[in-house]
Parts: C-alpha cells; sequence; structure tokens
C-alpha cells in the first residue's frame, strides 16, 4: 500500500491541472476576504453615528488599542503632545470628518441635478403637467429640506465641508531646506525689489605700507590718471604701477622732514609733493626728476587740489594758496577761511567751485574767479554745522552742485549741500570717524572710509543713503580712499600699515554691452566722399 501512496503523490506534483489544497492562499482570495469582512462591518449609509465606516457602532469612542488601559492611554497622548512638530511627511487625522453628512450632501447634490435636467425636459414637452412634477422641487420645500437638515446636525450644513481634517500641516524641521523653492516661489526676491548688486567683501590685493604716518590730517596716497599709485611711506615717496606691479621710488627726504600731501595733476605724469617744510614741489615722474618748489605758507601742506594748471595747497596756518604751474610769480590767490589747519581741499567736476575743510569744523565753498581756474578771495558759502574737523570732501559726478562732507570723530555725520542756495539736503549719522568719501562713476552709490571702531569702508545708495555693505579687514582706522582711472576699484590706506584694493564698482557686462551695442561708430568722413 505504502508503494501505491508514493505513486499516487508523484502523480499529483507532475500534474498541473489540479487544484492546489496546500501552500498559501492566492493573493485575489486575500482581496476578497478582507473586502468581504470591511463590508460586513461597514455602516450603512442611513445612520447618522459620526465614525468612520471601519469604526464598530458599539465602540466606546477611544482610540486605545484592544489590551492598553486608560494609564497607557494617557501615556500616549503626552508622548504625541510632546513631539515636536515636523516630518518627512503629514498623515491627516480623520477624527472630525462626518462621513454621513459627506455622503447625505453628495446625495443631495446629485438629486438636485437630476431634478434640473428633469424639469427642463418636461417643459419641452409640455407646460401643462410641469407645475405638479416640480412640486418637490420649489423654493419652500427647499427651504423646509434645509431647516430639517440644521436640526438635525446642528449646523448649516452649508458651509460645512465633505472633508476636513483636525490639524495643519506641521511646518518643516529646523534647517530643513526646500531645493524647489527657487522654481515655486512667488514673492520677487529682495535682491530684485531693493536693486543690490553683488559686491565682493574681500579685498582683491593687499599691499604692505610699511612706516605709513598714522596722521588724519595728511594725504598720503592719489591715483593717477595713468594708473599709477603715489604713497608716501615715512620720508620717501614710492610709485606702483598697477598695470605691470612695477615699484619705484621717487625720491627719499633726509633729516626729518617727509611728504605730507600727494596729488596728481588730472592728465599727465606730473606729481604735486606738499612737504612738511611748507613747500610745494613738482616732480616729473617720467624723468624721474624736481621740476620746480613753490612756497608761501609757513606751516605744512597737509592737502592738494588740481583744476587745470593750477594747484590748490592748504597749509597748517589756515591759509589756501593758488599756484600757477606756468608762471614764476605762481601765487594768483590766497584764501584765508579757516582759523586752523586746512585737512580737505576737492574742486567740484565741472570746474566751478573748491570745497575747503578744515580743522575748526568750517567748510568753506570758494567759486571760480570769472571762469578762470583759480577761485575768487571771498567764499560763496560758509557751513557750520559740523562738530568736529572736516577732512572728507566728494563732489557729485552726476550733480555737480551737490557736496558731501564727512566729520570726525565728535561728528561722525556725513552732510550733503546744494552749492546753488547754500541749503542743507541731508545728514546721515555713520556712528564712527569719517576719513574719506568717493562717489562711484559707475554707479550711484557712494563709499566712505572711517575708524574707531570698524575701520571700515561702507557703501551706501545715494541718494536713499541705504547703507549696502561694510568691507571690513583693516585692523586700523583708514587714513585715505583713492579711487582707479575706470572708476572699478577702491584703494584705501590704512594706520595697520597696509594698502588694500577692492574691487567694489566692477561695471555690469550685461549693461557694458548694451551700450556698446547701441553706441554705433560714426562713418568715416573719407567713406563719405567717395561716391
Amino acid at each position: 500500500m505504502s508503494q501505491f501512496n508514493y505513486i499516487q503523490d508523484l502523480q499529483n506534483i507532475i500534474t498541473l491541472d489540479g487544484e492546489l489544497t496546500k501552500g498559501p492562499a492566492p493573493r485575489w482570495q486575500k482581496k476578497l476576504d478582507i473586502s468581504s469582512a470591511a463590508q460586513a462591518q461597514a455602516v450603512p449609509p442611513g445612520t447618522l453615528s459620526g465614525k468612520t465606516p471601519s469604526k464598530k457602532a458599539g465602540g466606546s469612542g477611544s482610540k486605545t488599542t484592544p489590551g492598553k488601559g486608560g494609564k497607557g492611554q494617557s501615556s500616549s497622548s503626552a508622548q504625541k503632545q510632546q513631539q515636536p512638530s515636523g516630518g518627512d511627511r503629514f498623515i491627516p487625522n480623520r477624527n472630525t470628518t462626518d462621513f454621513d453628512l459627506g455622503h447625505y450632501m453628495v446625495k443631495q447634490n446629485e438629486g438636485k441635478s437630476k431634478e434640473n435636467e428633469g424639469s427642463d425636459g418636461s417643459g419641452e414637452e409640455g407646460g401643462g403637467t410641469s407645475g405638479g412634477a416640480s412640486g418637490s422641487g420649489s423654493p419652500k420645500n427647499a427651504e423646509r429640506m434645509k431647516m430639517l437638515a440644521e436640526a438635525v446636525k446642528g449646523c448649516d450644513i452649508s458651509n460645512r465641508r465633505i472633508l476636513s481634517y483636525q490639524t495643519k500641516a506641521p511646518a518643516a524641521p529646523d534647517g530643513h531646506m526646500n531645493p524647489l523653492k527657487v522654481v515655486y516661489s512667488v514673492k520677487t526676491p529682495m535682491s530684485t525689489k531693493s536693486g543690490s548688486r553683488f559686491i565682493p567683501n574681500a579685498p582683491e590685493r593687499i599691499l604692505d605700507a610699511p612706516d605709513i604716518i598714522n596722521d588724519y590730517y595728511l594725504n598720503l596716497m592719489d591715483w593717477s590718471a595713468d594708473n599709477v599709485v603715489a604713497v608716501a611711506l615715512g620720508s620717501s615717496v614710492y610709485l606702483w604701477n598697477a598695470a605691470s606691479g612695477n615699484i619705484e621710488v621717487l625720491y627719499e627726504n633726509e633729516g626729518s622732514d617727509h611728504a605730507c600731501a600727494l596729488g596728481w595733476i588730472q592728465e599727465g605724469h606730473i606729481l604735486a609733493v606738499g612737504t612738511s617744510t611748507g613747500t610745494v614741489e613738482l616732480w616729473d615722474c617720467e624723468a624721474m626728476k624736481r621740476l620746480r618748489v613753490m612756497d608761501g605758507q609757513s606751516g605744512r601742506v597737509g592737502v592738494l587740489a588740481w583744476n587745470s594748471f593750477i594747484v590748490c595747497s592748504g597749509s597748517r596756518d589756515g591759509s589756501i594758496i593758488n599756484h600757477d604751474v606756468r608762471s614764476r610769480d605762481h601765487n594768483v590767490a590766497t584764501l584765508r577761511g579757516h582759523t586752523q589747519e586746512v585737512c580737505g581741499l576737492k574742486w567740484s567736476t565741472d570746474g566751478k567751485h573748491l570745497a575747503s575743510g578744515g580743522n575748526d569744523n568750517m567748510v568753506n565753498v570758494w567759486s571760480a574767479a570769472n571762469g578762470a581756474p583759480h577761485t575768487t578771495t571771498t567764499p560763496l558759502h560758509a557751513f557750520n554745522q559740523h562738530q568736529a574737523a572736516v577732512r572728507a570732501l566728494a563732489w557729485c559726478p552726476w550733480q555737480p552742485h551737490t557736496l558731501a562732507t564727512g566729520g570726525g570723530t565728535a561728528d561722525r555725520c556725513i552732510k550733503f549741500w546744494n552749492v546753488n542756495n547754500g541749503q542743507l539736503i541731508n545728514s546721515v549719522d555713520t556712528k564712527s570717524q569719517v576719513c574719506g568719501l568717493l562717489f562711484s562713476k559707475n554707479y550711484k552709490e557712494l563709499i566712505s572710509a572711517h575708524g574707531y571702531i570698524n575701520n571700515q569702508l561702507t557703501i551706501w545708495k545715494y541718494p536713499s543713503m541705504t547703507r549696502q555693505v561694510d568691507l571690513l579687514g583693516h585692523t586700523g582706522r583708514v587714513l585715505q580712499i583713492a579711487m582707479s582711472p575706470d572708476g572699478s576699484t577702491v584703494m584705501s590706506a590704512g594706520a595697520d600699515e597696509t594698502l588694500r584694493l577692492w574691487n567694489c564698482f566692477t561695471p555690469d557686462p550685461l549693461l557694458t554691452k548694451k551700450e556698446k551695442s547701441a553706441t554705433r561708430e560714426k562713418p568715416s568722413l573719407l567713406k563719405q566722399s567717395i561716391r
């Protein structure tokens, strides 16, 4: 018999047409069992129980699993409340959803649509019989049904949602960055609103400036139109070619004499040097020789300003002399509008006004004499609103009548003046000593150099005077700033014996390209004459 049983088992294995009696149930059988069990436990639509279809009608409404008491329920709820919001996904809580009410609202809307279709059809066939058929859809009947529904549910069902959740989606955890935020963001970025641009906050290059004199009233650096920087270090004057990087020594003083001011002629290679002995020297920096010496002042010359062939020198004795470098009698006019040392001089961009600032907290504006490059001996305006020495002066290149002045430690303000009427336009408190001011040639912006406490360079939007960026790096106060001929780079000389180059006004390449494409070359006169 065992032999026949073995043969029968072997035939059952080989035969594939028969029904499988052993092994797990097929997937379709599992799904069928689950669906039949769910239908057996489902709540019929007519009963208003407020529970979800998967809940039992006779349950007490508690969310605890079978086998856990009230103590476990309270601890689990406390843990849920202590859990921080956030996570990788949102699982909604449907406790506030009333499925019976939702079913009723859906069926009611379907009934209304069918009634509307039926009333339209009966009206086409015959208008006499449509009145009785549409009695159930009359406004009176609809109002009665609405009142009945409100009485049963205790609220206005027209304002209820079919699907509702108890809580909103939790916020993202701290530090979470959505990579699609930029793609789907509707709000305009702040950079577009404010019109801000990228400004490098680190210097492009740092040069050593040993033995530079830490004196607020001296002007020891200037940048020429030929891209050569002159800087006075100790008793020597150095020339640094910004294009090639070559460094040359112009001259070296003997003894205790030293240069107090440097100023390049507007076009050319002539450098004016103000000395500690009260003289002004003219040097040819290509031939590396001194051309002439001009005297006339008893104190050191701490500031110089060129206007064509006139160089103005400000001295510690409070005087300003206009020197005509072409004439043997170089002293054209002597201006006496300050009672203390003159530490700031600047000609306007149109050459019509000269501004002077002094240690007596005064700012004087001198007008040109009948169109000549020198000034009259009487000041046009005298401003006394500053509370400290005024060394920083700058004229607006696109508004030649606007003058910016900066005060020292006790003042710390940048003031803007209209020299046409002598009115104060604006005053901004910078919270630190103002050592230098420059207007940008490429943007409507202003850069200021400061001392204690941050020793920073600050870029401002003009005329709103919105602070754009602070350029940090100097460990001592910034003594002076100068701008490159193309207006893209600013060099700052600090009391920490360093020279730093900042590419803070680099032109926008897109705007430059548009300007080049807009300007067409004029046809040659030779080509125009040929026919």
